[in-house]
C-alpha cells in the first residue's frame, strides 16, 4: 500500500519539479531515499542505560522499527567517553515506511511545535541532504504525555538524491516541507 505523500510525490511533483527545473527524463528527479532519525544519550549521566533504552523505545514508538544502539567511534577524556561505549540509539527508515513517517511529520508534528513559523532552509550540507533538530518528543501524536519520564531530543536527517542544495530544497519544498522566510521574520517587530 502506497502512502500519501509517495502517490503526491509521482503524480504532481516529479512533473512540478521537471517544469521548473527543466529535466528531460523524470528519472533525473531528485528524491528522498532514506530518513536517519537519531538520539544521543549523555554517556556519563548515572541513569545512562535507562535512558538509552527510554530513547529506543520512543524512537520505535515514533518511526514504527526497532532502534539500534550506535556506539562511541573514538575515546575522549573531557567526555568520560570509551571506544565502543553506547552512547545512543538510530533508526533508518527507506520506501514506504520512510514516506508515511514524512507525511506525518510535516503534516502534524511540525504545526504542533509551540510559536513554530517554519524550519530553516540553511540546514543543508552542500550535497543535498537536510538535517533538522527536534528538542522534544511530544510533538508526535503516538507519544502519550502521561508516560514520558524525561524529554529526549533528536537529529531527523532526510537524505535526497539531488545533487545540490537547491535541487533539494525545491523537492523538499514542493513535498510541502515549510521552510521559514528569514527577511520577513527579520522585518517584524519582537513582542
Amino acid at each position: 500500500m502506497e502512502s500519501e505523500l509517495y502517490k503526491e510525490y509521482k503524480e504532481r511533483v516529479v512533473p512540478a519539479l521537471r517544469g521548473r527545473l527543466g529535466y528531460k527524463n523524470p528519472f533525473q528527479v531528485p528524491r528522498v531515499e532514506k530518513v536517519v532519525i537519531n538520539s544521543c544519550v549523555s554517556a556519563q549521566s548515572s541513569e545512562a542505560k535507562q535512558a538509552l533504552e527510554e530513547a529506543k523505545a520512543e524512537i520505535a514508538l515514533i518511526t514504527g522499527q526497532r532502534a539500534v544502539e550506535t556506539k562511541a567511534k573514538k575515546s575522549i577524556s573531557n567526555f568520560k567517553l570509551r571506544k565502543g561505549q553506547t552512547i545512543g540509539a538510530k533508526v533508518t527508515l527507506r520506501g514506504d515506511r520512510m514516506y508515511e513517517f514524512l507525511d506525518r511529520f510535516i503534516r502534524m508534528a511540525l504545526p504542533r511545535i509551540r510559536d513554530f513559523r517554519g524550519i530553516s532552509p540553511k540546514s543543508f550540507d552542500g550535497q543535498g541532504n537536510y538535517t533538522i533538530g527536534v528538542h522534544d518528543q511530544t510533538i508526535f501524536p503516538e507519544v502519550e504525555l502521561d508516560k514520558i519520564k524525561r524529554n529526549i531530543g533528536f537529529d531527523i536527517t532526510i537524505v535526497t538524491t539531488a545533487k545540490t542544495n537547491d535541487e533539494a530544497k525545491a523537492l523538499l519544498a514542493e513535498l510541502g516541507v515549510p521552510f521559514s522566510d528569514r527577511k520577513a521574520q527579520a522585518k517584524e517587530p519582537a513582542i
